[in-house]
């Protein structure tokens, strides 16, 4: 049986009565457990439904169409966890037949165990984060280990499956997993319904993970990321810390026998790739010795000067000029974005917008093009990030974050976007509808946790001709101009980051072509920082590496870049022998990795660094 909060501190309180239990304990009570909003849930994953693939392994994992639902409209918890950890493995790594996840690096080896989990709240916020612990059957308890991490982009709380799960449970190792206040955990307004714990949707009579204020009259979709007031990413690090205490509350569930676990005799080691590699690098940042080590993959990471820049920033900038910059790259020198053909009558179209708008000169579509192209190579575009970059512009991806950030940043309440976005299911001229009952079920499975995406899309009330979405871009761009003491820029201040804990041992990952992500706003001027500041960060540098996996299955892409995971992993495998004590500190490397081109990757074109 659970025990209350107040059941449990009053516990702790006596457990005082003795000297050497009491200060520890105390720590662990007011930090981790009555911090946790209860209820948890426990369930197991054996036989045909593991921990690290829901039971698909590398077979189903593959298949192109996701597992389906008994009933489209009313899918089951488990039918709703295996299509979630389908949709993110996928999402992440490249798991075509000639990739090599599962042969030359990574495994989707089945694992059982158990999971925990449980809405957290961190101090100060109004709405919870998702924190989940999966606990394998054959966890170390000699060796106590926990890896902790946060989910990518938006995703919810499996999007960092494929990064912790497929390292860390095959070990023995506890991984710990948050959605560090995003997630798919999406609201529909016109229903009042929205998800509970085990992912099924709910009314407000129930406990749900995202609980907006909605005013009347108000209807669409609401999502925690833009939506909770709680500007999330301010937190990340925090979120970081509660998801790793809860993991060691969990073991204590798991393993009464061997408890206590805490931070003094189990082992931590944080790890996240994108947003879940610039929350890691926050948690870095905290008070205390309960981390022992940190690797972070492309790091969407902010520190002032050296060339660093917010990712609103150079998001802004981008989904602006891009469009029309890639007319200035030939085009046999693009790996062709899945919607290029449809898309480029857009980017000619953009511009002539922006000539018209002062944002580029040339009396034709090659100069203006060559003025875009001009603008972002002088302010730290690479043409490597141009050339990858050209995904996210097929894809709209700069302004589906940009709109999502700047309602965070902002904390804007449901209906007052700055610039007066919202969201909602839509039909095919884009104008907005109700949502499904099969779609509103469907969303904490599917979501990204940003739209557009899993039926629901962007509403934009500043469209208007020739260049639809341009009106809505220049307000995007311009609310950094707003005084200081806006809600926008005081939000935009909190994303910050601070140094990593001196001695904590740090390895930072990056992919010199990313054009999500470029390394030169993000995690050069980071690891400068740090490494100058005399902070323990090794900084890995790979050539031949953009920002998404997932879509090296694209010959195009799978051709021309190398995936980032097979670092991460061998990153992690050098911090855990460091940690041993069987070898040194991993060294800074510039990597000469080789794209597969029409063949199969082969781990001798990975060069992964030697550890000394």
């Amino acid at each position: 049986m659970n025990q209350t909060p107040s059941l449990r501190l009053a516990a702790v309180l006596l457990a005082c009565l003795l000297p050497s239990a009491c200060s520890t304990s105390l720590h662990r009570a007011s930090s981790k457990e009555v911090a946790m909003i209860e209820p948890q849930r426990e369930t197991g994953h054996r036989g045909d439904d593991d921990l690290l693939t829901a039971g698909l392994g590398l077979a189903g994992l593959r298949a192109m169409v996701p597992p389906a639902f008994a009933e489209v409209a009313n899918p089951t918890a488990a039918e709703l966890r295996r299509r979630a950890i389908w949709n993110n493995w996928r999402g992440i790594a490249d798991l075509s037949a000639s990739g090599g996840y599962g042969q030359v690096y990574g495994s989707v080896a089945g694992v059982p165990g158990r999971e925990f989990s449980a809405f957290a709240t961190v101090a100060g916020a109004s709405q919870p984060h998702r924190v989940l612990v999966q606990v394998p059957d054959a966890f170390d308890q000699a060796k106590r280990c926990v890896v902790v991490t946060a989910s990518s982009g938006s995703r919810g709380v499996y999007g960092s499956i494929a990064v912790a799960g497929a390292w860390g449970l095959p070990k023995g190792c506890a991984v710990a997993y948050t959605d560090k206040g995003a997630g798919t955990d999406y609201y529909d307004i016109d229903t009042h319904t929205g998800v509970k714990l085990d992912g099924t949707r709910g009314t407000l009579e129930e406990a749900l993970a995202f609980r907006p204020d909605v005013d009347t009259g108000a209807s669409g979709v609401a999502f925690k990321h833009a939506h909770s007031g709680d500007n999330p990413e301010a937190d990340w690090g925090r979120h970081v810390k509660q998801a790793a205490e809860f993991a060691l509350s969990a073991l204590d569930r798991a393993f009464p026998q061997s408890a206590p676990f805490n931070f003094d005799n189990t082992r931590v080691i944080a790890v996240g790739i994108s947003n879940g590699g610039g929350a890691v690098l926050r948690a870095a940042e905290l008070e205390g010795e309960w981390l022992d080590a940190v690797v972070a993959g492309e790091p969407n990471i902010y520190v002032p000067g050296a060339g660093s820049r917010t990712l609103y920033d150079y998001t802004t900038e981008a989904a602006l000029l891009m469009p029309c910059a890639l007319l200035h790259l030939p085009a046999d020198s693009l790996p062709q974005p899945p919607v290029r053909a449809q898309a480029e009558p857009l980017w000619i179209a953009r511009c002539a917008a922006l000539k018209q708008s002062g944002l580029v000169t040339g009396d034709n579509t090659k100069a203006q093009a060559e003025s875009a192209y001009q603008r972002l190579h002088a302010n730290g575009w690479t043409d490597q990030a141009l050339t990858a970059g050209a995904l996210s512009v097929g894809f709209d991806l700069w302004r589906a974050v940009a709109v999502t950030y700047a309602s965070a940043y902002a904390r804007s309440p449901i209906g007052q976007h700055p610039c007066g976005y919202s969201f909602a299911a839509q039909n095919p001229d884009f104008s907005p509808r109700a949502a499904t009952q099969a779609e509103r079920s469907a969303w904490f499975a599917d979501g990204s946790g940003i739209p557009p995406g899993a039926g629901v899309g962007i509403v934009d009330t500043k469209l208007a001709p020739p260049d639809f979405t341009l009106p809505g871009l220049q307000c995007l761009r311009g609310l950094p101009e707003a005084p200081d003491d806006s809600a926008f820029k005081r939000g935009l201040a909190q994303t910050r980051a601070a140094m990593p804990r001196k001695g904590l041992p740090v390895v930072v990952i990056h992919g010199l072509d990313d054009g999500l992500v470029p390394p030169a706003f993000s995690s050069a001027p980071y690891v400068a920082t740090a490494q100058a500041a005399g902070r323990d960060v090794a900084y890995w540098q790979v050539k031949h590496a953009q920002h998404f996996d997932g879509f090296l299955a694209l010959p195009a892409y799978g051709a021309r870049y190398v995936p980032v995971l097979p670092y991460v992993y061998a990153a992690l495998d050098q911090v855990a022998a460091r940690l041993d004590g069987k070898a040194g500190k991993p060294a800074d490397a510039v990597i000469e990795a080789s794209p597969r081109g029409t063949g199969a990757v082969e781990a001798v074109q990975l060069a992964i660094p030697a550890q000394r």
